[in-house]
């Protein structure tokens, strides 16, 4: 599957953190957004970890962007979220389940290895700016 509800609400807490003047905490945006905070800091660390958010220590602490929104793809944030590679079907030449054991020789591969470089690459040229102008 391509997108789960850990790239919305990443999707969803950036807008917020991008709008906002000072950082903002997981426990606020996890209010805001009215998702689990646990879920969503396990998220937000992830975009930590991918250098697109950063974590700031302290009272007036919480999570800033490090880039601009137009330097941060939709890809990086997607990776970040799901801790993996986008991947369109279940059966591509990502995947080890394709339920023959022979991945890339059924008749359908040329299509599916297609159609997941075309949403790769689209993925990788938007931008969070994009989306949210």
């Amino acid at each position: 599957m391509l997108l789960t509800r850990a790239s919305e609400y990443a999707l969803l807490a950036l807008d917020i953190i991008r709008n906002s003047e000072k950082p903002k905490g997981a426990e606020q945006l996890s209010n805001e957004l009215s998702i689990p905070k646990s879920f969503l800091a396990k998220i937000l660390q992830g975009l930590a970890k991918e250098g697109i958010l950063e974590s700031k220590k302290g009272a007036h602490g919480g999570f800033v962007l490090v880039k601009k929104s137009s330097e941060i793809s939709i890809a990086s944030i997607v990776i970040a979220a799901e801790g993996k590679t986008p991947a369109v079907f279940d059966c591509s030449q990502y995947s080890a389940t394709c339920p023959n054991g022979i991945i890339g020789s059924c008749t359908i591969s040329p299509f599916l290895v297609t159609f997941q470089s075309k949403v790769d690459t689209f993925l990788q040229k938007l931008t969070l700016e994009d989306i949210f102008n």
